[in-house]
């Protein structure tokens, strides 16, 4: 799964929260940030002026915008940002907050697929309520890092729900929304995280491709092959021939 960084500023630009996919992209802890601007943490030797002008634009405009820019981590490391920035207005029409989606470009070629990166459907959060669905979404994210509920073969919408202390219609909402895909797809995208650590752990050697699928959660074989080759364009045999070639270099 894309892993897609999330700044939430006040209508100063300075910044109330980012997610763990910011700290995993950035390599900055949470606490580093807070309070700060992003343009102060993230822009450095590299970044663009006429990017960062257009930001500023795109900014003062108070209308949602799309940009590229050169960013660096915690370390120092250059990397290229495609991010979309949305404000956040009250009921009252007063900007409130800044929320930024943001993806590693050297990472990510096809932005386009990433639902919280297209325009074309203004992003909800232009409200306030829409924040607390991306709240929901991250606790979702989190208890599926933490508890790895999706090694569980039978977990349901519902059992997920009542986890969370939601109804099932708003969680496959904010699934589909921020997840750009369906409630099983995104628990299978888990599911095939687990299987390929497995196999760059080399277990294919002494357990089955399906073997190993069971014990991340999946439960039918045919499904597994399906799911693997559609989020890895490869066979797990061929992924691990591969991973097995790299490893001899």
């Amino acid at each position: 799964m894309n892993r897609v960084a999330v700044i939430l500023t006040d209508a100063n630009r300075r910044i109330l929260w980012v997610n763990q996919d910011f700290e995993f992209v950035t390599g900055y802890e949470t606490g580093e940030v807070i309070g700060k601007s992003p343009g102060h943490i993230l822009q450095g030797p590299q970044t663009e002026p006429d990017a960062i002008q257009r930001i500023k634009d795109g900014l003062a405009s108070e209308e949602p915008f799309k940009e590229t820019i050169t960013n660096h981590r915690k370390n120092g490391e250059a990397y290229l940002c495609k991010l979309v920035i949305h404000p956040i207005h009250n009921a009252e029409n007063k900007l409130v907050n800044y929320i930024a989606f943001e993806v590693d470009g050297d990472r990510v070629v096809h932005d386009h697929r990433i639902s919280l990166l297209n325009l074309k459907d203004r992003y909800r959060t232009s409200s306030l309520r829409g924040l607390d669905e991306l709240r929901l979404f991250e606790r979702i994210k989190e208890v599926m890092a933490t508890e790895k509920l999706y090694l569980n073969p039978d977990l349901t919408l519902r059992k997920l729900s009542l986890k969370l202390d939601t109804n099932t219609k708003y969680l496959s909402q904010v699934i589909n929304h921020h997840g750009g895909t369906n409630f099983l797809s995104f628990i299978n995208s888990f599911r095939i995280e687990a299987v390929v650590s497995r196999i760059k752990a080399g277990e294919f050697r002494q357990h089955t491709f399906f073997g190993i699928a069971q014990r991340c959660g999946f439960k039918n074989k045919s499904t597994f092959y399906k799911v693997f080759r559609e989020m890895t364009n490869s066979t797990p045999k061929a992924y691990a021939e591969k991973i097995s070639s790299e490893n001899v270099k």
